[in-house]
């Protein structure tokens, strides 16, 4: 059973449900990879077996030569509902924490090339990774948060949840129009600019001021 650890202080698992991905919902993410922004949230899912939690290394799948890591803010949605008004959004959020969503670049050019869909490029095993999350009854103020990520000990990727297109509030909203969202489901929100690609042995360091950090190798 795919499941992540909450610091409530204590450490407690929670079982995960569906895995959301939000795509362009930082403007220089998007200028970098030369797409365009779009009215809508661009959703995508990753299967419950790409998840990967350290000190369980990244191994770089075989059918691809380019895969590059994207460093987001999760969610664990701790209270699900239909329709979730953004007024309330925050309440139905049990946990925070750091991922990465990896990507077979490679792959999903091709597959975007074909007019077809990307999971092959995004759902591949590992290509999920998380950090423990701390509860949200610890973050005070969620609508600041940053974080960070470096790789080999260079800052690579800085997250600013306020330079969302999409702030976290209407993703939930969204993702609540179109989908039932249930208690254990995890959103990532997206990537800020910085994105590049993993080679074996690269060490990448995810935090998040004093709450959230995880560290994670990539096999060699």
């Amino acid at each position: 059973m795919a499941e992540v650890i909450i610091h409530r202080p204590t450490r407690q698992a929670r079982s995960v449900g569906n895995i959301f991905c939000i795509g362009r919902n930082y403007a220089a993410h998007i200028a970098e990879l030369g797409n365009r922004p779009e009215e809508d949230p661009i959703v995508f899912l990753k299967p419950t077996s790409a998840l990967l939690h350290e000190p369980s290394p990244i191994v770089l799948p075989t059918f691809s030569n380019d895969v590059h890591y994207e460093t987001e803010l999760v969610l664990l949605i701790g209270k699900g509902g239909k329709n979730i008004e953004e007024l309330d959004a925050l309440g139905h959020i049990e946990a925070y924490g750091l991922g990465l969503d990896l990507t077979a670049r490679d792959i999903q050019s091709k597959c975007k090339a074909g007019g077809l869909p990307w999971t092959p490029a995004k759902g591949f095993d590992g290509a999920a990774c998380v950090s423990e999350f701390i509860a949200a009854s610890e973050v005070k103020s969620p609508e600041l948060f940053e974080f960070s990520m470096h790789k080999n000990g260079e800052l690579k990727q800085h997250g600013d949840v306020r330079k969302m297109l999409f702030p976290i509030p209407f993703i939930i909203h969204y993702l609540s129009t179109v989908f039932t969202l249930q208690a254990g489901d995890l959103i990532f929100t997206g990537t800020p600019e910085g994105v590049g690609p993993l080679n074996s042995g690269d060490e990448l360091v995810l935090t998040s001021g004093d709450h959230l950090r995880a560290n994670f190798k990539v096999a060699v």
